[in-house]
């Protein structure tokens, strides 16, 4: 017998809904814990992150662990765009900074595709890093 994860809210999304999805996955990627992320997306799931296509939670874990070695101090916040019955698109910055102390604002839009379980199935990312002054830090 097989069990089917689920992770709510469920596709076809409402306002609160999707908004909802939003502000779980903020707070997961905000936790820096690449596995607990992963676990949000199917096993197949499809990214593409900048330049990087990435398949399958694997890779997902991979590439999270490397971002959070080295985007250090890193602080997010997702707002929702726009939704319709399994998409999702969000706009989001974060805050980060590099080894040698260089804080960066980085800004820009998702597209999210869930399968009829809530998890995320395609992640679309296209994202610009800023640098930035830390007394010009917001997050």
């Amino acid at each position: 017998m097989s069990t089917t994860t689920q992770r709510l809210p469920l596709p076809p999304f409402t306002e609160d809904s999707a908004k909802e999805k939003v502000q779980l996955a903020e707070d997961a990627w905000n936790s820096k814990d690449p596995v607990r992320v992963s676990l949000a997306y199917t096993e197949d799931s499809e990214w593409r992150n900048r330049a990087e296509f990435l398949y399958g939670r694997e890779q997902i874990v991979a590439f999270l662990t490397g971002k959070w070695e080295r985007e250090l101090d890193y602080k997010l916040r997702k707002t929702l765009w726009a939704y319709s019955d399994n998409r999702i698109a969000v706009r989001f910055e974060y805050e980060w900074r590099d080894a040698s102390g260089q804080w960066y604002r980085s800004h820009g839009n998702e597209n999210w595709e869930f399968d009829p379980n809530g998890l995320m199935a395609r992640r679309y990312a296209s994202i610009n890093d800023q640098p930035i002054q830390p007394s010009e830090r917001r997050l």
